[in-house]
This record gives C-alpha cells, structure tokens and sequence, in this order.
C-alpha cells in the first residue's frame, strides 16, 4: 500500500508538469492528499470484482493495475492509451481488469455499478462490485435511487464515498443539512459507517470486513471515507473557498509519511528502503512519459469510429 500511495503520489505530481507544460490538456482533477483510499480499497478487493469509479480516478486505475504507461498516454491523448486517447484523465477504461470507469458526470458510476452488481446477483458468483465516488454525489438523484434499489435487492455491492468536504467549491455543510453520510446510507438499510480516510491500514480494515460481509451474503454495504484533497478541484480552479491555514492543518496527516511512520516503529521499513521504493517509481514514470510521447495520435481518417454503429 505505501508503494502504491507513492505511484500515485509521484505520478500525479508529474501530470502537474506535463499539464502547465500543454502535454496534458483538458479537464484533469488529482487525488493528491486521498491515496489512502486508493491504496486500501483496492487492496482488499479481487481481480474478479467490478470497480466503478469516479471522474477522480488516476488513483484508482493505477492500484487496480492498469498500466502507467497506458494512462498517460491517455491523457496524452494517443492511441495507445487506455481509451485510444479518447477519453482523457476523466475516461480511464479497462474492461480486461474489470474497470468501468472513470465517469464524468457526478453521481453517473453509481447506477452502472448496481447493474454491474444486479448482474453478478443474477448470475449467483461470489463477486463484488466497489463503486467509488465523491460526497458532491450525495446531492444527486442517482445516490438516492441506486442506494434504495442496493437495499431492496440485496445486491452485492460496497458503495465507498470519499467524502473530500467539497463539492468542487461548495463546502458540505452549506449544501448538505445532514453531513453524516454513513447515517444516510443507513437509513436505505445499508450497512454504514465513517472511516478515516488517511489512514490506509483503516481503509483496509474497514474495506476487507465489508467486502467478507458482502460475499457471505450481507448485502450491500456503505463506507463514509474521510479524507481532503490538498489540492483545487481540477486544475482550472483557484481554490479560493477555503483558507491556507484549513489545508495546512489537513496536511499534517498525509497519509504517505503517516504510513511510512508506522512500518519504521514497526521495523518494516527503513530509509533505504523508502528512497529504493521512490528510485523506482521514479523510473517507472520517466518510462511512462516517454512511453506517451512516443504513442501515435488518431488518424484523423479514424474520428469517427466509435462514433456510430457500423452495420454489417
């Protein structure tokens, strides 16, 4: 988990060079600051399972397994990405790893993964589908709907909610009358409950016991992830709904050296070590930058393709 908190960390912080340099273009939102999330969730979850996730995904993708090299490219926007440079940063895509996304729309995951998890119920295997999304989701129909239908049919899905404080600016207690997002998933019926998302060991714990609970027959189930982004919503913006002092506070548990701490006291890990771990994936950056760079944009001859249906 502390490698894959690192790859993500390392990864994005290049994209924020190649994005003022023009390499990256479009709308990209980072995860710097909740990688704890991405490092925990995945952990725990099977090669099997579905993972639906959210327009803030680069995290997600990169634990579950996709190439480096194959998300750069695509949000480089060359063919050998994995969308064919079509989707970007918000459309990561592998449907060999059992990865449907990177969504755009807010809320739009969730009704695909609970017919991705209708779909496993009606089939009777033991898999589980994770659905990862933001609390600005909270506010939409989709959150409402997908969560009673969980409930009612008994649907093998873990719905994980990164509950970063914002909705893109809007702080959650200016839009949300109840800010206890476990409390309402409860309320559907779900099995919920609030876990400190900067803690990757808590992530685990909590994301290994939910996923066992649904295998075994429990039904849906409900993790309140609090976490904060130390960075703006997406690139384009100036962050000026929240004060320096707010997120200086937050950044006192990064959850990076808060784990690395934890491994030294436990004699897991030692400085040589940490710097080994970060020579690698150094290296495999730099790979996957000129990986990207080296990819073949789209024909323009091939725009339309995927566009619309070819009759036979």
């Amino acid at each position: 988990m502390l490698r894959q908190m690192v790859r993500i960390r390392r990864f994005e912080e290049r994209c924020v060079e190649l994005y003022s340099a023009g390499n990256i273009r479009g709308f990209m939102h980072l995860c710097i600051g909740e990688e704890a999330i991405a490092a925990g969730v995945l952990h725990e979850v099977g090669p099997e399972d579905a993972i639906v996730s959210t327009y803030r995904e680069h995290g997600h993708a990169l634990a579950r397994g996709l190439p480096m090299d194959a998300v750069l490219a695509e949000m480089y926007g060359r063919t050998t990405g994995t969308s064919r440079g079509r989707g970007g940063s918000m459309h990561l895509f592998d449907v060999k790893r059992r990865f449907y996304g990177g969504n755009a729309i807010v809320g739009g995951g969730l009704p695909l993964a609970v017919g991705l998890a209708l779909a496993t119920a009606m089939t009777g295997r033991p898999l589980v589908t994770v659905c990862l999304f933001g609390d600005g989701a909270v506010a939409e129909g989709e959150f409402h709907e997908c969560l009673n239908l969980a409930a009612l049919w008994h649907l093998p899905i873990l719905f994980c909610c990164e509950n970063n404080l914002y909705a893109m600016g809007t702080a959650l207690a200016r839009a949300q009358a109840e800010t206890d997002l476990a409390l309402r998933a409860a309320s559907y019926g779900l099995t919920a409950w609030p876990v400190d998302g900067m803690d990757a060991l808590a992530v685990a714990d909590a994301t290994g016991r939910a996923v066992e609970a649904i295998r075994g027959g429990a039904g849906p189930h409900f993790l309140e992830l609090k976490t904060y982004r130390f960075r703006a919503h997406s690139m384009y913006d100036a962050d000026r709904y929240r004060t320096k002092e707010e997120i200086a506070r937050w950044k006192e548990r990064d959850p990076i050296p808060a784990l690395a701490a934890t491994m030294r006291a436990d004699g897991e890990l030692t400085d040589d070590d940490y710097g080994a771990l970060e020579s690698e994936v150094d290296k495999e950056i730099d790979g996957a930058v000129a990986a990207a760079e080296a990819g073949p944009l789209e024909p323009v001859e091939e725009l339309t393709r995927f566009v619309y249906s070819e009759r036979s």
